[in-house]
């Protein structure tokens, strides 16, 4: 891996994934909203930031994503789901990094391996949810492994050595995870980021469109 470019750079996972792929040799593209400006869920505002970019990008990572949705935590019932809860979900948690490989798309090679990846969740797991509730990003999720399960079809047929993946980074200690420290065990966003690395290195083409932990364990639709 030569070139990597990195989508939310400036987040506790992004920030650590450009140190370990810089520890790691390799020349990196950070973009941010916080220090570039870019809106993943403005798609003025990607085309602009990524339409300027050459090809020739070895990993394209999404490493964005929001846990609470218009302000609201995630519900425990059914009667605290709200539209607008749901709609600023969906808007960060699928249809930005959606939007991210629809212009990211042309940057990855055609002719070596070439990885798109994006951080989901274990919760937005269909087969895996057990204990219901946190509606709104739980269905955001689910909504955008479909996105990187069709996107490997798609994929497939223009880059034949490239992967799309669906990844669960664990519980990191980010201002993300703040509000739930105390019940899940949490990795360091460094630990985080080189277990996701080395997951990506693990896997090959037959991979593409598959959804795995940060252990590289697949993770149930």
């Amino acid at each position: 891996m030569k070139r990597a470019l990195v989508i939310g750079a400036s987040g506790g996972i992004g920030a650590a994934l450009v140190t370990q792929l810089q520890r790691r040799g390799v020349k990196v593209h950070p973009l941010s909203r916080r220090v570039d400006g870019l809106d993943i869920t403005n798609e003025a505002s990607l085309a602009a930031s990524l339409g300027g970019l050459e090809p020739g990008y070895d990993l394209v990572i999404c490493a964005t994503g929001a846990l609470e949705g218009a302000g609201h935590p995630p519900e425990r019932a059914l009667k605290h789901l709200t539209a607008e809860a749901l709609a600023a979900q969906f808007a960060v948690n699928c249809i930005g990094p959606a939007l991210v490989l629809k212009h990211a798309l042309r940057l990855l090679p055609r002719d070596r391996r070439a990885v798109f990846a994006v951080l989901s969740a274990r919760v937005g797991s269909i087969g895996d949810n057990r204990l219901g509730g946190w509606y709104s990003y739980r269905a955001a999720k689910a909504a955008l492994n479909q996105v990187i399960r069709s996107g490997a079809v798609e994929m497939a047929r223009s880059h034949p050595q490239g992967l799309c993946l669906a990844l669960h980074p664990g519980t990191v200690a980010t201002p993300f995870t703040d509000s739930y420290a105390g019940r899940y065990a949490r990795q360091t966003p460094g630990e985080a980021a080189g277990h996701l690395l080395d997951v990506i290195a693990s896997l090959g083409p037959e991979d593409t469109g598959s959804f795995h932990d940060w252990r590289g364990a697949p993770v149930p639709w």
